[in-house]
């Protein structure tokens, strides 16, 4: 910083951020939520805890004519055992709708997870500072797209001119909920996850609850989406179902109906798009657990396998096919009473074509290439002339 230059720190608060439910003082500084903390009280689960707090879609969002932008985080990086280095988590810099630069913050607390025993060690770290730099000089919208893998505790907004919050637009704003596909696992940064992909092509903005392993129709996240101001809605279901292995039939069907009367109750008429699973070679028609494949582990890759039997479905196991096929008849079903419910086949965004040229390079999660696939064939579905979420409804 040369001598002249003059930062100005401004405290964070909600009316600078968007996508996050809920925001949680630290000793270190702020820390975004994606699930308020009544929800988070009523389950203890740690894959939970990383995911919910890892801020895929949160964004600070700022009307500035400021040149420099600092932003201080305390960042928590993710470490597997056995397993290269992932990489620093990545900041997306936008200037009036425009990606305009992308940097990573050093530093940071590290969690270790070990695959084979299930054991997680976290150690403290510094905080880190990223520097965006030659911006223009006038008056402008600043967004800096947050981590989506990376839990972020926000220290530190400085710039050398006044911010402000950025008024109202007016646009539609999209409430998804998903799982690790949707949160954002192994695309290239926060701003080419599928639905911020697919948010940015339909014109709205993305309030994304995709919760890695998570997507579990856990009932409070209905509550929490149910109270979420929204227009438009839309719930991908089953891969965390299958690949837990965490409920049978006779539960699931059941469980889908309480959902959506949930996410009824809060938005009676709003658009709801109900998504059945992608394509998971390993999970068509074979049940979970899906478990890490430890040669592959033994090897520094990380893969994973269907555990289950293909004969339990006979007994209620889940599998994708199964899954994809009760979705479509409970939408059907309600569709009788509820005009603006529809369904999408999630082949239709990565189907067998797919799998052949774009692999699944883990066997479970896509890479960046497949969320830009997905996230424009959703666009078309759903935003669309004729789709669940146009603009003419």
């Amino acid at each position: 910083m040369s001598p002249e230059e003059q930062l100005i720190t401004t405290p964070v608060t909600a009316e600078l951020l968007r996508g996050a439910l809920d925001l949680e003082r630290t000793e270190r500084g702020l820390l975004p939520h994606r699930l308020p903390g009544w929800a988070r009280a009523q389950c203890a689960d740690g894959q939970l805890a990383m995911a919910e707090s890892q801020p895929s879609g949160v964004r600070l969002v700022l009307r500035t004519r400021a040149t420099v932008v600092e932003l201080e985080t305390l960042p928590t990086k993710r470490v597997h055992a056995g397993l290269p280095p992932r990489p620093d988590g990545v900041y997306d810099l936008f200037v009036d709708g425009h990606l305009a630069d992308q940097a990573g913050v050093p530093g940071g607390d590290t969690m270790t997870i070990d695959m084979v025993t299930g054991t997680v060690r976290t150690e403290p770290g510094p905080t880190g500072t990223l520097r965006f730099t030659g911006l223009p000089g006038r008056e402008k919208d600043v967004e800096i797209w947050l981590p989506h893998n990376e839990r972020t505790e926000l220290v530190a907004l400085r710039t050398d001119a006044p911010v402000e919050p950025v008024p109202d637009r007016g646009r539609k704003v999209w409430l998804h909920h998903g799982s690790s596909i949707s949160h954002g696992s192994d695309a290239a940064s926060p701003s080419t996850t599928w639905p911020a992909l697919a948010a940015g092509l339909g014109g709205v903005e993305l309030i994304n609850l995709g919760l890695g392993g998570s997507a579990l129709l856990d009932p409070f996240t209905a509550r929490a989406m149910r109270d979420t101001p929204a227009d438009l809605i839309s719930v991908k279901i089953g891969i965390n179902l299958v690949n837990a292995d965490l409920m049978r039939l006779r539960a699931f069907g059941p469980a889908v109906h309480g959902f959506l009367d949930t996410l009824r109750e809060g938005h009676p008429t709003a658009p709801l798009l109900v998504v059945s699973p992608i394509l998971c070679p390993i999970h068509e028609h074979t049940p979970g657990p899906c478990l890490p494949d430890m040669s592959a582990l033994r090897s520094g890759r990380l893969s994973f396998q269907a555990a289950g039997d293909p004969a339990e479905r006979a007994n209620g196991k889940l599998t994708l096919d199964v899954v994809r096929e009760e979705l479509s008849g409970i939408v059907r079903q309600r569709a009788a009473d509820d005009p603006n419910l529809y369904h999408l086949d999630g082949r239709d965004l990565y189907g067998e074509a797919d799998t052949v040229e774009l692999p699944l390079p883990d066997r479970l999660h896509p890479d960046a290439a497949t969320h830009r696939r997905i996230g424009e064939r959703f666009a078309e579905l759903a935003f669309a002339a004729g789709g669940p979420f146009a603009a003419e409804r």
